[in-house]
């Protein structure tokens, strides 16, 4: 969402913008190559993360040896973690670090060209090659500035058709705020997203309604995901909630967010569901309380099963992400979690399920932490994909692999797959959950003992 603002801004400003996304439009590398080439741009910027960002280097220099003149700016929470990482192992010109890079994108645009100075936050190499930098990033932009997403030029179509979080089609993503308002003791220890935006704003509900209403009526939209972090909640969201019912809108789409537990009461998630709301996706992690308060979750599994009752009785449909593989945890207290999804879905408390291997990336509490107490087995990036462990834990991979795999499973009971079958009203129902299932296959096969 932040490149597809970055994008936008620059267009905004009067700069000519390709929006290049080869992995959406499936192109081959080669492919893709060729195409950059061919446009000669001059300045290239690409949001990168731990797990992809040695490929990135690779590519780098390889346009490098093709474009030597063109500008190559890396951004996101990979180099904000680790800014001088990059230049180490890459050509790469400029790194933003921090989280507002398409506010900062522009800033450093109009400073190649003379008309701005550079704000904090950028790292650089000088003209005879030695790396500077600005200071620490400074989160002061307006996001009420910010134009609504260039659609278009974001090509919204190549995202609107075949994303699981869409059970009506097509759909498109928003973003309301940055990034998660839960910063006691620095907020869970596991996430990066603390890295990119230390402090949570968010823009006006107003706003966001408007959006909403804009893409309902230019492009038919019929879902909307917001990509929040954590979405608002307390009086913004209820005054946000109540606009959408007030403007009809909650009789046109469904509306999706990330939420966080410990957050609604049993009337905020009666009016989600009056107004729109379909899936809520909250962060379970782990059926243990002292896991949960090592991490840093400030919830219990008792709140946790309690908000989810809430919010299923209401109409929702929650969507649970589980972690495996805490280096606390053996196989034992880490079954006790599947055996918690396994009934949250025999109740119907929960709809679908995200199961991930525990992954410290750089930047986070838990990274610091776990390479304090020399608990870190790897510094290779490309093991930080969530298919294995990186970290020393009382089970191994294919204990973590066996764990996923069963989580995976938890939605096989009897109850759950009639409820699914007896929810079918209409053709989208129907592709809805054939598309669910054959994600939960793949992620099955990912799992496997043989990957």
């Amino acid at each position: 969402m932040v490149p597809a603002y970055a994008a936008t801004l620059l267009k905004h400003n009067g700069y000519d913008v390709v929006w290049d996304d080869g992995i959406a439009e499936e192109k081959s590398y080669d492919k893709w190559l060729n195409d950059i080439i061919n446009e000669e741009p001059d300045i290239i910027a690409i949001e990168t993360k731990t797990p992809v960002v040695k490929k990135h280097w690779k590519i780098i220099n390889e346009l490098k040896e093709y474009l030597p003149k063109t500008k190559i700016v890396l951004m996101g929470d990979h180099v904000t973690a680790l800014p001088l990482e990059s230049f180490e192992n890459s050509k790469v010109d400029f790194v933003i670090t921090g989280g507002d890079y398409d506010f900062m994108l522009l800033n450093l645009v109009k400073w190649l060209e003379g008309k701005d100075n550079l704000e904090p936050g950028f790292y650089y190499k000088d003209e005879d090659g030695h790396i500077k930098n600005t200071g620490r990033f400074i989160l002061n932009h307006d996001l009420n500035s910010l134009p609504f997403i260039d659609r278009d030029l974001t090509k919204w179509w190549l995202y609107a058709y075949k994303n699981g979080n869409y059970k009506r089609t097509p759909g498109t993503y928003t973003m309301a705020g940055r990034d998660c308002w839960w910063r006691e003791n620095g907020g869970c220890s596991f996430c990066a997203w603390t890295t990119l935006y230390p402090n949570y704003r968010v823009r006006n509900p107003e706003l966001l309604v408007d959006e909403i209403g804009m893409l309902i009526e230019k492009y038919k939209v019929k879902e909307i995901f917001d990509d929040t972090g954590s979405f608002p909640s307390g009086e913004w969201l209820r005054k946000f909630a109540n606009m959408i019912i007030e403007r009809g809108y909650n009789e046109e789409i469904y509306i999706g967010c990330n939420m966080r537990f410990g957050a609604l009461t049993k009337k905020d998630y009666e009016l989600l569901a009056k107004a729109g709301f379909r899936m809520i996706l909250c962060g379970l992690e782990s059926a243990s309380n002292e896991t949960l308060k090592r991490i840093n979750k400030g919830v219990t599994v008792e709140r946790i099963t309690e908000e989810l009752k809430w919010a299923s009785e209401a109409g929702l449909e929650p969507h649970i992400t589980i972690m495996v593989g805490y280096p606390w945890e053996t196989k034992e207290e880490a079954m006790k979690t599947v055996k918690l999804a396994r009934w949250l879905f025999e109740k119907g408390y929960a709809s679908t399920l995200q199961a991930t291997i525990v992954v410290p990336y750089p930047g986070t509490k838990m990274f610091e932490d776990m390479k304090e107490q020399g608990l870190l087995m790897t510094y290779d990036w490309d093991d930080y994909d969530m298919r294995k462990l990186v970290i020393k834990a009382p089970i191994d991979d294919n204990d973590v692999k066996e764990l996923t795999r069963e989580l995976y499973k938890s939605f096989l009971t009897p109850k759950y797959v009639m409820r699914r079958i007896l929810s079918i009203r209409s053709k989208e129902d129907l592709e809805f959950i054939l598309r669910g299932a054959k994600k939960v296959i793949g992620h099955l096969k990912d799992f496997s003992p043989s990957n």
